[in-house]
């Protein structure tokens, strides 16, 4: 998951004997391009290096002008204002020539793609290098897309996981298909190969996508609470909660939320003060047309970083993006060699 993925987390897995990932969708090119470098510093291993490739969107600016304003009363709980306009903070992969080169120049083993595909000529460019190519989908109809191109792997991402669901049109339907379903299903109407990915957090996990028909299985959540991971002492507090029963039944972590409140899409996050927010401003908006909803991505995000920063500030740690799975109570803490050990033993011992 962007955000949380480090280079020292994915050389870490990487050497460890998985396929360690950095997320750079929220990168500038040349931050990406050092994030890249110093993984290859740090592991002469196979990694993977994540592109947001979502459909570009105009900036409405009367939907920004509501959405300030709506969050115009919190930002003043913390003594401060609100951005007076929403920029486009991150850049498409569908558009970014810059991101393209880097990827280019630098040959990673693996690039996967999310929230869509870009176009045949980007593709055929990454090829060319020798790149493998990932692409995460959360139904049939945008796995048969995926068919129809030179990507080699299908990433069946179900309901359950953590962080931005990778839907290609997040207007449309979505029939929430479970990772289980999900990964059955692209595996008996797709030719191929398919990765699960939502909800996994341990070898018995790993082991049940496997029996039906995965070739592997991608964790983000496993690994948050990680030594390696970027997550701040607060994510990991409400990822890891005191060992008392009461506090382990009280935490965040119990209770994921889907919300588009945060960045604008689709994303699966620990229950905090953010989405407590979001999930007002949705009931209100059902019966109240004053009521906005929220604005495009990443133009939401744009607010909701300040709204973080602000609410951080006074010692409120609750308006972050704290992404995670269904499966986060299971989530374990030490270092991430120590966690690939754990998953290989705990898959073992389940065959």
């Amino acid at each position: 998951m962007a955000g949380v993925s480090t280079p020292r987390l994915a050389a870490a897995v990487s050497n460890a004997g998985g396929l360690g990932s950095i997320g750079v969708g929220a990168s500038a090119p040349e931050a990406a391009r050092n994030s890249i470098e110093e993984v290859k510093k740090l592991t002469d291993r196979p990694f993977n290096v994540n592109v947001f490739v979502h459909e570009r969107e105009e900036n409405d600016e009367s939907k920004g002008r509501a959405w300030i304003e709506a969050l115009r009363p919190t930002f003043s709980r913390f003594g401060a204002d609100p951005p007076t306009h929403l920029r486009e903070i991150y850049n498409s992969f569908a558009d970014d020539k810059e991101m393209l080169q880097v990827l280019l120049d630098t040959e990673p083993a693996v690039v996967s793609f999310h929230f869509g595909l870009p176009a045949a000529k980007v593709i055929d460019a990454l090829k060319s290098r020798g790149i493998v190519l990932f692409a995460s989908v959360t139904s049939l109809a945008e796995a048969q897309a995926v068919e129809q191109t030179a990507v080699d792997v299908v990433v069946a991402q179900g309901y359950e996981a953590g962080g931005h669901r990778g839907i290609f049109d997040p207007t449309g339907p979505d029939d929430q298909l479970s990772t289980t379903v999900l990964t059955r299903l692209l595996v008996s109407r797709c030719s191929k190969p398919v990765i699960a990915a939502g909800g996994i957090m341990d070898g018995a996990g790993i082991n049940s996508v496997l029996a039906l028909g995965a070739i592997a299985a991608q964790l983000g959540t496993a690994f948050v609470c990680c030594d390696e991971s970027s997550a701040d002492a607060a994510y990991r507090q409400a990822m890891l909660p005191s060992d008392t029963a009461a506090a382990a039944a009280a935490a965040a972590a119990q209770h994921t939320v889907m919300t588009s409140a945060i960045s604008g899409r689709p994303a699966r996050c620990l229950s905090n003060a953010f989405t407590a927010l979001g999930q007002t401003l949705t009931s209100s908006s059902r019966d109240n047309a004053d009521v906005p909803v929220t604005p495009g991505y990443p133009y939401t995000y744009d607010i909701g970083k300040a709204l973080h920063a602000a609410a951080k500030a006074k010692g409120e740690n609750g308006f972050g993006a704290q992404w995670a799975g269904q499966g986060a109570p299971l989530a374990r803490k030490m270092p991430a060699a120590e966690l690939m050990k754990k998953l290989e033993e705990e898959m073992g011992s389940q065959m």
